[in-house]
């Protein structure tokens, strides 16, 4: 592992546990040349998810792009950053293990709104606005109210 500091290669485990429910390992680490710490994930590789986009297109399945959506979402909202990662991780669990080649893009679309809406409604918009190609100011004041209906 390289230092994210000096660049060295050298470096010592100085602590691992499982994280995450124990889906992935963390590792403390210190870099020997400068004694600069930092942390790293370890986790199991599953084979290549495709993703069947809207043209028939397939991408392989990508957690990082799934993150970057989400941040994209709750950015400037009061939502951690551990929450994020939270539904990130179930989000991505659930696909992995009901799906084994093949998921339609359509069915993550549809879960990340499902988990933004219960964590926030402003995030749930954003998202939707871009998933589901909002065209005027008439499909996000839909939107809105289709929220304002389903609040107890």
């Amino acid at each position: 592992m390289r230092c994210p500091k000096c660049g060295c290669q050298d470096d010592k485990v100085i602590d691992s546990r499982a994280s995450r429910e124990g889906a992935t390992i963390r590792r403390r680490r210190q870099c020997i040349a400068c004694g600069h710490r930092f942390t790293t994930y370890e986790e199991v590789e599953r084979e290549g998810l495709m993703v069947v986009k809207r043209d028939g297109r397939r991408e392989e399945f990508s957690r990082e792009k799934l993150l970057s959506g989400l941040r994209k979402a709750c950015q400037k909202r009061p939502i951690s950053p551990q929450v994020i990662d939270d539904l990130l991780e179930k989000i991505a669990n659930e696909i992995q293990d009901k799906y084994d080649r093949e998921v339609p893009g359509s069915v993550i679309g549809e879960r990340v709104m499902t988990g933004l809406r219960e964590i926030d409604q402003v995030a749930y918009v954003r998202f939707a606005s871009v998933y589901r190609r909002f065209q005027e100011a008439t499909d996000f004041v839909q939107e809105v109210k289709k929220l304002e209906d389903n609040t107890p």
